[in-house]
């Protein structure tokens, strides 16, 4: 995440716009040129996960938030169980929540649960 804010400092204003999905398209295109097998709008039966990126031995639940707090983003993760799908699979699973700052256009806090 540290290299993803280096990311979007580096991206003119101009183009980013004040909206949550701005960032989770970005992120779901750098994830997917990197090589991960990444979906958004992960559709499970209580919502849908803003991103989940999976590897040979990890899994990331990822919720995020446009000028909210990450807590809140991760809190989400839980009340509608979002890990619950990946349970029984044998991978490492980490629950991510991210915020964003519209003033910033740029990651503002993220907060990691195994």
């Amino acid at each position: 995440f540290c290299r993803l804010q280096s990311f979007f400092a580096d991206t003119t204003y101009e183009v980013i716009r004040d909206q949550e999905l701005h960032y989770e398209n970005v992120l779901f295109i750098v994830f997917k040129l990197v090589g991960f097998y990444t979906q958004v709008e992960y559709h499970t039966s209580k919502g849908r996960i803003d991103l989940v990126l999976q590897t040979d031995r990890f899994i990331y639940v990822m919720e995020f938030n446009l000028d909210g707090t990450a807590e809140e983003a991760l809190r989400q993760i839980h009340d509608k169980r979002y890990a619950l799908p990946f349970a029984s699979d044998e991978r490492k699973l980490f629950k991510i929540g991210v915020n964003f700052s519209a003033e910033t256009r740029n990651i503002e806090k993220w907060v990691v649960e195994e």
